[in-house]
């Protein structure tokens, strides 16, 4: 940990303020006609993923904590943890399905996901920014539908559920925005 004063700031740099982790997402000088100078931020907890506003007096001291990010391959669920492979040292981790949050429904077996650490500590788990998984269930599309901008409900094989266009059957295998949860186009 290194200690950094308002004027080190960059986007993407991670603080400790008020005993959380933050990344500065932006951050503005101002130096007012009157007055002393100030530092305007927006900064995402690292822990909720809430974004807040704060104003810092220009040269306060904070501790920068350095991020790490670690690139694993997704193997299995065994029903209470989530097992992954480093693909350096083929060594292999569990982890709880809480900590895995969201990003759950988007885990295929053999994919390989970003693990972001400060320190020692995981602080989040991300999918890649696109999958391509099979829609398991689904109703039946028509010859014909494709009314524009017409979707139905579709669950892929991860679980998660998502709109589809009409002309969509089950087998059918879908890319998807993990960011969004949006279908993009279907795969051949």
């Amino acid at each position: 940990m290194a200690t950094i004063s308002t004027a080190d700031f960059r986007n993407g740099m991670c603080i400790r303020f008020n005993n959380k982790l933050y990344t500065i997402i932006e951050f503005q000088h101002v130096k007012p006609g009157k007055g002393s100078a100030f530092v305007r931020t927006k900064l995402r907890d690292l822990n909720s993923g809430r974004v807040i506003d704060n104003t810092f007096n220009a040269g306060v001291k904070l501790e920068s904590e350095r991020l790490e990010q670690k690139t694993m391959q997704y193997l299995y669920n065994d029903g209470a943890d989530f097992n992954f492979m480093d693909m350096e040292s083929f060594e292999q981790m569990s982890m709880p399905a809480e900590t895995v949050g969201d990003a759950a429904k988007w885990l295929k077996e053999n994919d390989e996901v970003t693990l972001l650490y400060a320190g020692d500590k995981l602080i989040s788990l991300e999918p890649q920014m696109f999958v391509e998984l099979e829609i398991t269930e689904t109703e039946p599309g028509f010859k014909g539908d494709t009314v524009q901008g017409s979707t139905k409900p579709a669950t892929v094989e991860t679980g998660a559920t998502i709109n589809v266009p009409m002309y969509l059957n089950i087998g059918d295998v879908v890319k998807i925005d993990t960011r969004t949860g949006e279908f993009v186009n279907r795969v051949q």
